[in-house]
């Protein structure tokens, strides 16, 4: 299927590795001018050099205004944006009781403002364009909530909101908003928090952790031109592991 994205100019945030660097070299494969980002700048480097992508921004998205100063970097560059992933690194794990109101405030700016600084970044061009794609990259915590996320739980889930709220607005314009969901899946962030994957398959109706490059094509895929009718939607990726509608 040509997915009629070649040519398109993405942005795809927090890319140097994991669910954002499967998204960004898959967006390459169907012939999109893609720009990285990521807080590593060497990781970063190494990443882009390896997936062949147009251009790295080093950005910790971490810190205010961040994410509206990295959008404007790749518009200098770019020209244009047309398709959005907002991509971020996931917060520290902890109880309520044992989460710090720091470590509330970098969640919130690392999970929420630089999704909505982003946003508000390409917004403009997309309208002017008649034409955009943006996509929330959350998680099934946002949905059923995560034993110790609890940063993860509460963040996540108003992304979820965020998205039909804002895709109301952008629908008239030709742009989709959708939020993809991933489950369980083979990446360094599954080793950061300490998770056996054999614990995990157990649970997980598909018998396995998926993959980033499967994860990657469902992403790509609603970033395609025939996806223009999916709007405001939270799709997961996570082999049937989630027991709500």
């Amino acid at each position: 299927m040509d997915l009629k994205i070649a040519g398109k100019r993405a942005l795809v945030m927090g890319s140097s590795s994991g669910l954002g660097l499967a998204i960004a070299q898959t967006l390459i494969q169907e012939g999109a001018k893609v720009a990285l980002c990521a807080k590593n700048e060497l990781k970063l480097k190494n990443a882009a050099t390896e997936i062949g992508a147009a251009a790295a921004f080093p950005c910790d998205l971490n810190q205010p205004q961040a994410a509206r100063h990295l959008v404007q970097s790749v518009l200098d560059q770019f020209g244009k944006i047309d398709i959005l992933i907002c991509n971020t690194g996931g917060p520290p794990k902890g109880n309520f009781t044992e989460i710090s109101t720091e470590h509330w405030q970098t969640g919130f700016q690392g999970l929420w403002m630089s999704t909505v600084d982003a946003i508000q970044g390409v917004l403009p061009g997309m309208k002017a364009q008649n034409w955009g794609r943006i996509l929330l990259v959350t998680s099934v915590a946002a949905k059923e909530a995560m034993a110790h996320l609890t940063v993860s739980n509460g963040l996540r889930a108003g992304l979820l909101g965020l998205t039909k709220s804002l895709s109301h607005e952008i629908a008239p314009h030709g742009i989709t908003v959708n939020a993809v969901l991933p489950g369980y899946t083979r990446t360094e962030r599954l080793r950061e928090l300490g998770i056996a994957e054999e614990k995990m398959t157990s649970q997980i109706p598909a018998g396995r952790l998926a993959t980033p490059q499967e994860f990657a094509a469902l992403t790509v895929f609603l970033a395609s031109e025939q996806a223009g009718y999916v709007n405001g939607q939270a799709i997961a990726c996570d082999g049937a592991y989630m027991r709500s509608i």
